[in-house]
């Protein structure tokens, strides 16, 4: 009775190996990149792009939309930039500026959201009146400049972030929000399901730079991690730092509330970059990729 042997064909084995080469080649640039790249690239509209920038001896500037995005070493030793791409992005390519240098270029890919309809009592926190109008671009003003500051030089204690709290994720970043039945900004940041006290803890070492009550997101707290890489923690009950306080990872900086416009006691996390509010999950691998 006759063997079958694939390495005594010299066509299979020819075709073995070239499937062989082939899955090698293929691999080759999921292997070349660090950690960060491997975990955190999701260049999704409201995701985040890791773009390689080489292994100079120096971090290169690079900017996007105009904004200087962050610049750090990956495990590999080779410089990434981390880039929040906004919610309205299209797919598509996509480039940075680097001084001195060619573009740095990368792919959008598509990524739909679900949608939430939420009731809630106070009409107030939905067709605001002219009073409260004002008051919501003052304390706008104050947020934006918070998320638009640009710590050179600092390098983030930690881009794989802790989550601020345990806990069930509930509303998840980039719902299309209807409140009583009218369409709102969709949904800037990630919620956890907790009960009011519960202590809100830093994800990453950073500099308080804004404290508040404000309209929407009620008390209210930012947390400057360096080079445009900002957390914002709302609807807390109670703040336990102020303007200027240098917080360690893991330090608590308020507790879990319902203030402002908020059904129920939760933690409203968000998670900027390069003034674009971007999905936390990502940086706390709980993201669902596309």
């Amino acid at each position: 009775m006759p063997i079958s042997n694939s390495h005594s064909n010299p066509r299979r084995l020819a075709a073995g190996l070239a499937l062989s080469l082939a899955s090698a080649l293929g691999a080759v640039p999921a292997l070349a990149q660090g950690f960060i790249g491997r975990t955190l690239d999701m260049p999704v509209p409201g995701g985040v792009a890791v773009v390689p920038l080489g292994a100079a001896s120096q971090a290169p500037q690079a900017s996007y939309a105009g904004r200087r995005v962050m610049v750090i070493r990956d495990s590999d030793r080779r410089w990434v930039a981390l880039v929040g791409i906004p919610l309205g992005t299209r797919p598509g390519r996509q480039a940075l500026r680097v001084q001195g240098g060619p573009e740095a270029a990368f792919e959008v890919r598509a990524k739909e959201y679900a949608t939430q309809r939420i009731t809630l009592k106070n009409r107030r926190q939905v067709s605001p009146d002219p009073d409260d109008l004002k008051r919501i671009e003052r304390e706008l003003d104050q947020q934006l400049t918070a998320y638009r500051a640009y710590r050179e030089g600092v390098v983030p204690s930690n881009v794989m972030l802790d989550r601020p709290v345990g806990g069930r994720l509930s509303s998840p970043f980039g719902l299309r929000r209807f409140f009583n039945g009218e369409e709102r900004n969709p949904h800037s940041g990630l919620d956890f399901a907790v009960p009011a006290g519960t202590p809100v803890k830093a994800p990453a070492a950073g500099r308080v730079t804004l404290v508040g009550d404000y309209f929407f997101n009620g008390k209210t707290v930012f947390l400057d991690h360096g080079q445009g890489f900002v957390s914002m923690f709302c609807h807390l009950s109670a703040i336990d730092v102020k303007p200027g306080d240098e917080v360690a990872r893991g330090a608590v900086v308020g507790k879990v509330g319902a203030t402002g416009r908020a059904t129920g006691p939760h933690l409203h996390w968000n998670v900027s970059l390069n003034d674009v509010r971007v999905d936390p999950a990502i940086f706390i691998g709980a993201a669902k990729r596309p």
